[in-house]
């Protein structure tokens, strides 16, 4: 196994004290939390400080993984410059549909996680390597990356449009659309200009 590089451990690392420090600084989140522009909590860096908080050892647990799974590979590919400015670009995508969620629906619920950002890489990771078998952990079924991709992003829209159970897939899909654009922005491709490498 490959050794996990820097900024993804450093990821990793920062999000692994700040859930420890969550469960025993009373009122940490409502300072780092995202909370709607209505809640009169808001604060501008929460718009990326929410990404470090989780609401359990289990959304910790897997948005770690995803972060190890994915993001390692895109960051030994872009290097640690881009690759931290597409998963920003990601976080604050998530950041910005979920806002706009909650102007429209009039929710005050914070949000928290790194999904976001995960969801930004796992599109990355489909369009780069879309051949690249995938094995879920649930369901442990074999998947080109392409396809997994599309089933996960699907999955989240049905999910957000019939009910989410709490949890923010607007957000992921911003995340997604977020990664998307920044992806074609590097290209040069539509609706950007053509002067990027």
């Amino acid at each position: 196994m490959p050794p996990i590089p820097p900024l993804t451990r450093n990821l990793m690392i920062a999000c692994t004290v700040a859930y420890c420090l969550q469960l025993i600084v009373p009122g940490l989140g409502q300072w780092l939390a995202l909370f709607p522009l209505a809640s009169g909590y808001f604060m501008p860096w929460q718009v990326v400080s929410y990404a470090f908080l989780h609401g359990s050892f289990e959304h910790l647990f897997f948005n770690m993984l995803g972060l190890w799974m994915f993001g390692a590979e895109l960051e030994r590919l872009w290097g640690q410059r881009r690759y931290w400015h597409f998963l920003l670009a990601g976080v604050l995508a998530a950041a910005a549909a979920q806002m706009l969620l909650t102007m429209a629906t009039g929710s005050l619920v914070p949000t928290v996680g790194a999904s976001g950002g995960l969801f930004a890489l796992l599109l990355a990771f489909g369009m780069l390597f879309p051949n690249r078998i995938i094995v879920p952990l649930i369901p442990p079924i074999p998947m080109k990356a392409r396809t997994f991709v599309i089933v996960f992003g699907a999955l989240e829209l049905v999910l957000g449009l019939y009910g989410g159970g709490g949890v923010a897939h607007f957000a992921h899909l911003g995340g997604m659309v977020g990664g998307f654009l920044m992806i074609r922005y590097w290209r040069g491709q539509p609706p950007f200009g053509s002067r990027r490498r």
